[in-house]
């Protein structure tokens, strides 16, 4: 038996935890499970309860074949379900290629990918993960292994399902070609949210890649003021001659670490407030075609090892949500919220989403998405996030699964337009509930 959390530490659990090393070894593990099931978790790093299940079974899936194939012909990748973005990326880099879609973290697996139906700052172009897989491989409840394509409903109840409808065991997806292992950014800084929610409209479908930093605890007439960073994969001639000897050099290494031990409080509003009045005074008005490397742009947090210990033994809370186009007054009455209580948040980012996947389950739909960490320390937490899952849900959005640690079921059942038809999916492929997590319980799936 091991404790287990997520990223964000919260809610720890006891399972047996058991590594098989291929599918026959994994569903060999699924017929012994116990009645409170089984679920699939890769590196942890959803930031709740979906990859745990207490006093049941959990698969940590890393340890799946390791392998790889990529066809340079059609830039398919075909890769084991246990296999880290970050892995990939440098076999596939220094070949010239590049994942299609990244969360802000690397090291999430590609089984994880899938489940969760990651998206990152090009959803606006290039929708989320599952809209580039052309197949995965299923191990259902029944231990038979499936092969699916977008054609069948069981691959999108799967992308974005959160590990509820089998164990992923490998996926085939689409990746893109890239000069150089650099990327030419543009850098904006904006006054309050309306400038903000403005700049964006009118220039994010110029750049593949796009996020705005938000200064949480600003007030007043500077309540939203951002730092928008808006880039493309640059091209060799976009580099200066002393990058163009190794143009696809990729070999990121975070360069501190976190101790095991943190004092709680340490980020606080005092600690915060002070990095986010640095942070915004040294970004430029406005620059263009600043070079970056891969790791920085797409990855900053993972230059710091574990650096969710930041946040105490406590742990934090993650919270992202999305409301549709045209629901800007609630995206400004949480900002409105969140800045007056004071709310403490290290990295609060605002994005705006294209349109979504089929995924039954996937988080993302066309509008505008702000995600936050906060201690979990904070006073008055829960009561608030309650508060603002009515306004998002009042307004046609919803909250992402691969982060939430807290959501009612009926939160859930309200946002999720879906959810019958994925449950009567589920009941079919997985009649005794063989498949289970502490996530799953909790939101009634």
């Amino acid at each position: 038996m091991t404790v287990l959390t997520g990223w964000g530490r919260t809610a720890p659990t006891p399972a047996r935890l058991a590594r098989p090393r291929s599918a026959d070894e994994a569903a060999a593990l699924i017929k012994e499970a116990s009645r409170r099931g089984v679920v699939a978790r890769g590196l942890g790093r959803s930031y709740g309860d979906a990859a745990q299940n207490a006093g049941g079974l959990v698969l940590d899936c890393t340890a799946l074949t390791p392998s790889w194939a990529h066809d340079p012909n059609t830039g398919l990748v075909t890769a084991s379900a246990g296999m880290s973005l970050h892995d990939l990326m440098a076999e596939l880099v220094p070949r010239g290629w590049f994942v299609p879609v990244t969360p802000g973290t690397r090291y999430v697996t590609v089984g994880g990918a899938v489940a969760a139906d990651v998206h990152g700052k090009n959803h606006h172009v290039d929708s989320s993960f599952g809209a580039h897989v052309r197949s995965l491989t299923l191990l259902t409840a029944d231990g038979a292994t499936r092969v699916l394509g977008p054609d069948d409903e069981l691959f999108w109840a799967t992308v974005g399902g959160m590990g509820l409808t089998g164990v992923i065991v490998e996926a085939t997806f689409a990746c893109v070609p890239i000069e150089t292992s650099r990327m030419r950014v543009d850098v904006e800084r904006t006054r309050d949210l309306d400038q903000t929610l403005d700049v964006m409209t009118a220039t994010d479908d110029r750049y593949r890649y796009t996020v705005a930093w938000i200064d949480l605890l600003a007030r007043g007439g500077r309540m939203g003021r951002s730092v928008l960073t808006r880039g493309d994969h640059a091209r060799l001639d976009d580099l200066p001659s002393r990058m163009r000897r190794d143009p696809l050099r990729f070999a990121p290494r975070p360069r501190l670490s976190a101790p095991p031990w943190v004092p709680g409080g340490l980020l606080n509003r005092a600690s915060i407030g002070a990095f986010n009045a640095v942070w915004y005074g040294k970004a430029p008005r406005a620059r263009r075609g600043v070079v970056q490397g891969i790791a920085p742009f797409f990855h900053p947090l993972d230059g710091v090892g574990h650096w969710n210990r930041m946040y105490g033994s406590r742990g934090f809370v993650q919270y992202q949500f999305v409301v549709p186009f045209g629901a800007e007054d609630t995206l400004r009455r949480v900002v409105e919220r969140l800045s007056g209580a004071g709310v403490v948040s290290f990295l609060t980012v605002l994005k705006r989403f294209g349109e979504g996947t089929p995924g039954m389950l996937s988080f993302p739909m066309p509008g505008w998405t702000l995600a936050l960490d906060i201690p979990a320390v904070q006073s008055g937490l829960a009561g608030m996030l309650t508060e603002l899952d009515g306004w998002v849900a009042a307004a046609g959005g919803r909250v992402y699964l691969a982060k939430d640690s807290r959501m009612s079921a009926a939160v859930m059942a309200a946002t999720y337009p879906r959810l019958e038809e994925w449950r009567a999916i589920r009941r079919r492929i997985d009649p005794h509930g063989v498949f289970h997590s502490d996530l799953a319980r909790r939101l009634c799936l």
